[in-house]
């Protein structure tokens, strides 16, 4: 394979706009280049999770794969042409069997849970968080212009394995999820807590 950069600045960009795959030029707040970012921004939350992990983790091989796969939306998005898709429905029911396959090994879910637990099951939440998000810049890119409509189902799944993984490593060395507490319950420990102090 050759050098696929020769140099790393252009200043093609430095009017605001941006080149596509395609050879068109874009404005950089337009709304592929605004799906783009947060896909990228989720691939990088996703590096920084896997690096948060021991190299051995069951996890690692998922997350380089779905790594793998945002890259090709990715590319999806830059190609800019309904003839190109990278996103099938393989890859749709890869993360559905996973993610299927996975909440089986967890307890019900019985009350909302808020991001924490412990730091990689917070990045998980963040990135859960940012999948959501690129799922929504997604959309309303749908609306006006071509998408692959897989790879907005894609980042759907995704986004709920993010939060099967989350709910997973919380659990890791005896840990557990931290639960919301609604303001009126935690009114009522304060309370509890303030006679007890008397």
């Amino acid at each position: 394979m050759g050098n696929r950069l020769t140099r790393l600045y252009t200043r093609t960009g430095d009017k605001g706009t941006t080149g596509l795959a395609n050879g068109n030029r874009v404005a950089k707040t337009h709304p592929r280049i605004e799906a783009l970012g947060d896909v990228d921004e989720l691939n990088s939350l996703l590096g920084l999770l896997a690096a948060e992990l021991s190299a051995g983790d069951s996890l690692q091989p998922d997350l380089m794969q779905i790594q793998n796969d945002l890259f090709d939306l990715g590319g999806e998005l830059a190609v800019a042409d309904a003839q190109y898709t990278a996103i099938d429905a393989a890859c749709l029911e890869t993360l559905e069997e996973k993610v299927d396959h996975l909440n089986e090994t967890l307890p019900p879910l019985k009350e909302f849970i808020l991001p924490g637990g412990n730091r990689a099951a917070a990045q998980a939440h963040l990135a859960r968080s940012v999948c959501r998000r690129a799922e929504r810049r997604m959309v309303e890119l749908a609306g006006k212009d071509t998408v692959n409509p897989l790879s907005v189902a894609y980042l759907n799944r995704l986004s709920d394995l993010l939060f099967v993984y989350a709910r997973i490593l919380a659990r890791r060395n005896d840990g557990n999820e931290v639960l919301w507490r609604p303001r009126q319950a935690r009114k009522t420990d304060n309370q509890e807590t303030d006679s007890d102090d008397v």
